[in-house]
Order: C-alpha cells, then structure tokens, then sequence
C-alpha cells in the first residue's frame, strides 16, 4: 500500500563530498542497526513512513526541506546496500534519479536470491503509472527506486517535480506482496503535504464509476465514435461549441455546466490532439480488462488517460475525483538538530558530531554481534527518554 507522500522545495547545488562520506556511514550504521535487531522488513516499514523517512535525512546531516532529501536517502542506502550483497544483507537498492531510475527492470534482473523478479517488476511499472498517470497532481516523476527484502517485499520510492510552484513530491509505495498492488482501488493510507490542490485521482474511490466508464467506452465504442467523442469534448474545452450542438441532442453536460475553477490542470484541451486519438484507438484494439492492464499497456500515458477521463466525464456523466489525498502535513525540522544542515538550517553541519555518532552506533553494532547489548540498551533509553520528554512537553511531538 502506499503509505504517504511529501512534498519539497526544489533546490539545486550538489552535497560535499566529504560531507556524503559521512553521511553515507551513519546512514549505513542506522540502517543496518534496523536491520540487525529488527530485521529487513522493518527497515521497509520505517523508510515507507515519510515523516521517519525526513527524519532520517536531517539525522545524517541532509537539508531538511530540500528534494534532494529522497536523492541523499536513496544513493545512502544503494551504496549501503549493494545489490552484490543481497544474500548477505537481505536488503537491496535498485534504479534512482533520472537514467538511473529506467535501469530498475535491468538491476532487478541482476538480484540474486529467491525474490519473484517478474511480479517485482511489474509492480515497479505500475506503480510509477498510478503516481504518473492515474495521478494527475502536476508533479512529473524523475525518480524512482526500489528498496527489497529478501521476503519478496518492496518499497517503491518516487519523486516528482512541478517546476511551476518550485516543489517536488515524494510518493512512498510499501508493498508486502508484488502481486497485489493494483489501481482498481484507493491505495493512500497516508499522505504528507505542503500544499493541496485539486487533481485527477483515478484511484481515489470516488473515480470507481469513472474508471469502469473508461473502461466500457475502450470496448463498446467504435472508433469513429471514440475519435469522435475526443474530438468533441475538446472542442467543449476549447470554447468552440457547446457539447450539445455537436451531439445533436441533449447531453449529460454542457459547457455553462464546467466550472473549469475545480481542476484547472483537468479541464483543459488536449494537447497533440491526433497523437491522442491514436493512441487512444491502439487502446481499444488492446481491450484492457481492468484499469491496471490498462494502464501498462504501450500509449497509456497521461494525456491519453485524461482524455478517456474527459469522455467519460462530460458525454456519458461519470465524474472522477478531484480529491488531493493529502492527509497530513510534514514537519521534521525537529530532527536536524541532531547534526545541523548542510544549508546550515538550523546550524551549520557539525561534523564533528556526526563522528562522534558514527563511533557510538559502530560499537552498538559491533557489541550485538559480540552479544553484548550494553549499548543497544542505552540506545533504547534514550528513545524513551525523548519520549517522555514529548508526554511532559518539554519537546514537540512529530505528527505524522
């Protein structure tokens, strides 16, 4: 299930190299102290938590509002756990930002142990269309990576950009079993945002009529008649006509019926208006049984979706949701004070500190593996300690 997504400001610059060495070893110490005393799959869980997910980030010593948090994160943990090691470790780290996010099919391949690849690899492909199509939030997708345990389970970690309000989005999609991830219902349990606007939401639950629509009109139109119920309701779109005029009778909606104000990115006219209409015959001649066959078949992108969805909507009356599935905001800022930022926010970088915690978490780890639990018990009472403190309200509480 997808667990949440968080929303960034988009920044540039590169971080240090010096600086990545030392986060690259507490990031390493942490996780695979997690690892050690809880095992791969919780590890999963936490990371799938975007709220932890940005807690971890400002810990190693990252900006702790930057979208290049998820890049950090993400390359941490692939250097961490190489996929060479996955016997070893029972964790790995696949694809990433840009061309490396297209080589995941190809290093899932390479994994060696007893994962099922083929369902891992679809659940990757479909799960960037579910956040890059079926989700329409104005956020284009430039990563995505997988993060696997050697039970076959996976956390897809993907980030998209929307360079007209300077804001990045991170989707975290935790799935216990590849086979089940599907489109056909609302997979958000939590959502963390920054800002909130309304989108096409073709897995929210109030789009079930509207996906079964598209669906129908794929199979029962012909293609003169779906050609010619796109062109129609971008014609609507476009001012030419009312919708009315062109069907000849009287329709579901016209055009004084849209308030195009509910989903500006919605209601507007299609672009590359032929290309669509191909596509959307290529369709057809596939005859999708369900809305996730449909969206990996070759053409579904999100132009082409929409426009079904428009069809749908404005001719036959089923409306999709608008629904932004945010459920909550984000804000760790708490935890970089651990070691400061590299954007110095709220202080500069202490290395020092940084080292100072690299040796404590080394020996933690080092004393599990030798039996000796001293420090993992004086870990764990710190843990306590912060809690109690939050109860008395001595320090804020993290709301997830």
């Amino acid at each position: 299930m997808i667990q949440g997504y968080a929303e960034l400001p988009l920044h540039e610059g590169k971080v240090p190299a010096y600086l990545f060495e030392k986060m690259l070893m507490l990031g390493s110490l942490i996780a695979n102290y997690i690892i050690e005393v809880y095992g791969p799959d919780e590890l999963l869980s936490r990371l799938s938590d975007p709220v932890w997910f940005q807690g971890f980030n400002n810990v190693i010593g990252m900006d702790w509002n930057s979208s290049g948090s998820t890049t950090v994160v993400l390359y941490v943990l692939k250097r961490a756990f190489p996929q060479s090691n996955f016997n070893d470790t029972g964790l790995a780290v696949v694809g990433g930002k840009g061309k490396d996010a297209i080589k995941t099919p190809r290093e899932v391949e390479e994994l060696r142990g007893d994962i099922d690849k083929e369902s891992i690899i679809r659940a990757s492909r479909l799960s960037a269309k579910i956040d890059g199509v079926a989700l329409q939030d104005d956020y284009q997708l430039y990563i995505h990576g997988l993060v696997l345990s050697s039970s076959n389970k996976l956390l897809v970690i993907q980030q998209g950009m929307n360079p007209n309000n300077k804001l990045a989005r991170r989707y975290h999609l935790l799935i216990n079993d590849p086979h089940a991830i599907t489109a056909e219902r609302d997979p958000h349990t939590a959502v963390a945002s920054i800002s909130i606007a309304p989108a096409l939401n073709l897995v929210d639950r109030g789009s079930l009529d509207a996906r079964r629509a598209i669906l129908d009109i794929l199979v029962s139109s012909s293609q003169e008649s779906l050609y010619r119920d796109i062109l129609t309701v971008n014609r609507v779109l476009r001012g030419v006509k009312g919708i009315d005029e062109f069907l000849g009778k009287t329709s579901v909606l016209t055009i004084k019926n849209i308030d195009k104000s509910r989903c500006p990115s919605y209601y507007r006219a299609i672009t590359d208006f032929e290309r669509v209409a191909k596509a959307a015959a290529e369709l057809k001649k596939e005859s999708p049984n369900n809305f996730d066959e449909l969206l990996l078949t070759r053409g579904a992108g999100p132009e082409t979706v929409r426009a079904l969805a428009l069809v749908s909507h404005l001719i036959y009356g089923y409306e999709p949701s608008f629904r932004d599935p945010t459920t909550h905001p984000i804000d760790p800022f708490i935890y970089a004070y651990a070691h400061g930022g590299k954007d110095r926010m709220p202080y500069k970088i202490n290395v020092r500190r940084i080292e100072e915690t690299i040796e404590f978490f080394q020996d933690v780890l080092n004393n599990i593996k030798a039996g000796n639990k001293e420090k993992e018990e004086i870990a764990k009472n710190l843990a306590n300690m912060v809690n109690r403190l939050i109860i008395k309200g001595i320090i804020p509480k993290i709301e997830k």
